[in-house]
């Protein structure tokens, strides 16, 4: 039987709120927090956020796995765990092979350092080795389009010349594993469909892919299997028609 590819056991992520009852505090929260707040015994002022609650399940190799449920209900939190954003509170992840993520465009970036120095810190940033690195550059100056610029600071870019040399350096080589949270449109209109053709392609050609989605028809065009997440808590991991079905269901419920 083959090693799977993503293995989490018992995987909970808790974050600590101090002063939670602060009405600005609840806002924030609960716009941009997902899980279930609690307080905690014996700490006083103190509450948590249950992110992510004992989750366990195995990704397969070459699986394509697609994360839906409502905003709030933890499919960021896992993306990053998995990518090694977060640190879990409890519980093991485990990984086969390199990881490669497109959470939020622009991590890493150094306004100081040149385009071309960006691209090399970029690509260390996300594990890629020298010779991989070298062996993308070509790729990532043609498709980012920035020609001369690439010599240059990068805090004399434009906000969209930023989102181009960002996506191109985390859209740039292959991955045994990869993840992404939501697809956007980025720049214009031009390179918009540019970058819609990359991430298409990308998909196509991952080994396991996991994709969360507010998107029905994205989930069914990339994904063979679904995880529905509520409030921290994996409500259902199979058939994606089965998976959208009973959140549908939830959601009109």
């Amino acid at each position: 039987m083959k090693k799977p590819a993503i293995s989490l056991r018992g995987l909970t992520v808790e974050f600590p709120i101090y002063d939670p009852d602060r009405s600005l505090r609840r806002i924030i929260l609960k716009n941009t927090v997902g899980g279930d707040i609690r307080n905690e015994a014996g700490e006083s002022g103190r509450a948590v956020v249950m992110a992510l609650n004992d989750i366990n399940i195995d990704i397969q190799p070459g699986e394509r796995v697609g994360l839906i449920g409502p905003n709030g209900a933890g499919k960021s939190t896992l993306l990053q765990v998995i990518a090694g954003g977060y640190f879990p509170t409890r519980g093991a992840v485990e990984i086969k092979g390199q990881t490669s993520s497109l959470l939020t465009l622009g991590v890493g970036v150094d306004p100081e350092e040149t385009g071309y120095e960006n691209i090399f810190a970029g690509c260390l940033y996300r594990g890629m080795s020298r010779p991989q690195i070298r062996a993308a550059i070509p790729d990532i100056v043609e498709f980012c389009e920035l020609g001369q610029y690439l010599y240059m600071p990068v805090r004399t870019y434009s906000s969209g010349m930023l989102v181009r040399l960002s996506f191109a350096i985390a859209t740039a080589g292959t991955a045994d594993v990869l993840v992404i949270d939501e697809i956007i449109g980025v720049g214009d209109a031009k390179f918009s469909e540019k970058a819609n053709k990359r991430m298409t392609n990308l998909m196509a050609s991952a080994n396991t892919l996991l994709l969360a989605s507010h998107s029905n028809e994205m989930i069914k065009s990339f994904c063979d299997r679904a995880i529905y997440m509520e409030a921290g808590n994996v409500v259902f991991f199979g058939d994606v028609d089965e998976a959208i079905e009973r959140y549908t269901i939830a959601l009109n419920g």
